[in-house]
């Protein structure tokens, strides 16, 4: 094998993608989508008394607490900066944000899969996947003014 035959690391910066305001209170930086491995690496940021309608993973997902605080209706634990959380295939859970934080609440999620989000009668209001999330990103990067982000993958 020759360098040129080896594949290259792929860097973003922290500043290379723009956080899109979602309108509702949070801001999301999408990284990097595989369309057919159904993989979707954000960063998103919640301000406090933030909640996440509740919604079934149709895959794993990978989360990592850079700082605030959240937690799961369902689950006793609450994520803090510096928490790790795996969530497996077919969980089902709602996010919420203490509206006592004193900070935003930023945390990077890589999700395999669907989000399914469900009404209280469990059926589905909507879904959010690889494809959907990186046609609302580069849309609301458009719509906002940010140009075109260089999404790995897109």
């Amino acid at each position: 094998m020759t360098t040129t035959d080896i594949p290259r690391a792929l860097h973003r910066g922290q500043s290379d993608n723009p956080f899109v305001d979602l309108g509702d209170g949070s801001t999301l930086q999408l990284m990097q989508v595989d369309i057919e491995a159904g993989l979707w690496v954000i960063r998103t940021k919640f301000q406090p008394g933030y909640v996440v309608q509740t919604h079934k993973h149709t895959g794993e997902v990978f989360a990592f607490t850079m700082s605030g605080s959240w937690k799961y209706v369902e689950y006793p634990e609450v994520n803090t900066a510096g928490s790790y959380l795996y969530e497996p295939a077919g969980s089902i859970h709602t996010l919420t944000v203490p509206d006592t934080n004193t900070e935003v609440t930023d945390v990077w999620f890589a999700i395999y899969g669907a989000n399914l989000n469900l009404e209280p009668d469990g059926s589905i209001t909507s879904i959010i996947d690889a494809g959907s999330i990186l046609q609302a990103y580069l849309l609301l990067c458009d719509a906002q003014g940010l140009g075109t982000p260089d999404v790995i993958g897109g």
